[in-house]
């Protein structure tokens, strides 16, 4: 989420026995309230996963808070969650421009194009292989509490992570992955970066938590992965290995995407909020809290408002 370049303050409710809120204790709230910890910097931009939170300064220093079992939070945990925003000191000196929050692992890029990775490496999101048995026969657990650098031949844009996977947006506009495969592969290989092929002159990328959306130039949305719940808009929940083009919204103007867990959603020139994937709990918007949806929709309660920013 970017911030206006001005002197804000970040607010923070919902859950929070991980200390994702960043208050300094591990509960939640009801309403919104400030956090103190960050009233001293000029936050730009901040991002919230399901158990971990972090805050990018204008001076490109990173802050992040929540649950640590897996080294999300940059650094090796001491104890299991930190309730209050705490300086990543591995990236003092790096201009960080923009970061993701994974299921288990975080992403970041600076503003020379460089990528940095850290948190749970069980999949190979972190770009490095993991650990293996002797026998070979299964992946250990290796978590990278210290953020280290990935994609190391890429010139990066953007970064979005997924549940066991990393998607990167070069300076061309192609779309680079690694980590859990889809379909299933060798795991010796997933670690290391392979471009998406079909995909040309990308603008931007969004990823949920198995499945993935680019949107081109040219305005063309596209999707593949995971599609269970009908999160790739193209009217069944069969999954697709390749990107595959979101016909629904082919004579939209898009300005921008984003990816919940099982849910997508788009964001028109004209301010209007479209919709699909799985509906539990009301997450799409459409006035009920149970039905998926396989095609986009249109947000009606939200007709007229002119939405200028979004995320899922």
């Amino acid at each position: 989420m970017a911030l206006p370049s001005r002197p804000v303050a970040v607010l923070a409710w919902g859950s929070g026995e991980d200390g994702q809120l960043g208050m300094g204790r591990c509960d939640e709230k009801d309403w919104a309230r400030c956090i103190g910890a960050l009233d001293a910097y000029a936050v730009s931009a901040v991002v919230a996963g399901s158990r971990n939170s972090l805050a990018i300064c204008d001076d490109g220093s990173l802050f992040t808070w929540g649950w640590n079992q897996r080294g999300t939070l940059g650094h090796p945990p001491e104890t299991k969650t930190e309730s209050s925003p705490a300086h990543v000191d591995a990236l003092i000196g790096v201009k960080i421009v923009q970061a993701a929050i994974g299921g288990w692992h975080c992403l970041a890029v600076d503003d020379k194009g460089r990528a940095y990775a850290w948190g749970g490496n069980e999949y190979g999101q972190c770009g490095e292989e993991p650990e293996r048995k002797e026998d070979g026969t299964r992946a250990l657990r290796r978590d990278i509490p210290i953020p280290q650098r990935c994609a190391l031949k890429l010139k990066v844009r953007q970064v979005a992570a997924g549940g066991t996977h990393s998607v990167v947006l070069t300076q061309e506009g192609h779309v680079w992955t690694w980590g859990q495969p889809w379909p299933p592969g060798d795991i010796k290989k997933i670690s290391t970066p392979v471009r998406v092929q079909g995909l040309e002159q990308v603008s931007m990328i969004a990823v949920g938590a198995f499945h993935n959306l680019a949107l081109s130039v040219d305005g063309i949305l596209w999707a593949w992965g995971n599609n269970e719940y009908g999160q790739l808009g193209i009217g069944d929940t069969q999954p697709r290995s390749q990107p595959i083009r979101v016909e629904g919204l082919s004579n939209l103007s898009l300005v921008d995407i984003a990816a919940g867990g099982w849910h997508s959603a788009a964001l028109t020139k004209e301010g209007e909020v479209y919709a699909w994937g799985r509906g539990e709990h009301g997450r799409l918007g459409f006035g009920d809290d149970k039905s998926s949806h396989m095609v986009p929709l249109k947000v009606q309660l939200l007709a007229g408002e002119d939405i200028v920013q979004f995320s899922t």
